[in-house]
């Protein structure tokens, strides 16, 4: 299973953006998709989750702003980002946890670039 991700970019604070994210490949079954992000000299911090039963989990620092929503059809899950923050600047990482025969996986989509600026 891979992970695509897009979406990302530049914009001013408290400006949107909109990020996305579509798994292929042979899928059995993806238990929860979402988001962590990382920046430079900070730790993962986990952005926002989703179940395939549309359970949202967010992270304390984007309670409120971000959005998280998933089409199970599609395997995709898009992050819609509002009131973004300085703070928000960072590199977005799509993750999934996916089910086969052999067992649970983690799954991880390439970095995208959210960059907000003054």
């Amino acid at each position: 299973v891979q992970l695509q991700a897009s979406g990302g970019g530049l914009v001013q604070v408290g400006g949107s953006l909109r990020l996305s994210c579509t798994a292929s490949g042979t899928i059995f079954k993806i238990n929860y998709m979402g988001y962590f992000r990382q920046a430079p000299g900070k730790e993962r911090e986990l952005v926002a989750t989703i179940t395939n039963g549309h359970v949202a989990n967010y992270g304390d620092s984007v309670k409120g702003r971000f959005t998280i929503s998933r089409d199970n059809e599609k395997n995709s899950v898009t992050l819609q980002m509002n009131s973004l923050k300085l703070e928000d600047t960072a590199v977005y990482y799509c993750t999934a946890e996916e089910w086969d025969y052999t067992g649970t996986h983690t799954r991880l989509g390439q970095g995208t670039q959210v960059t907000v600026s003054s």
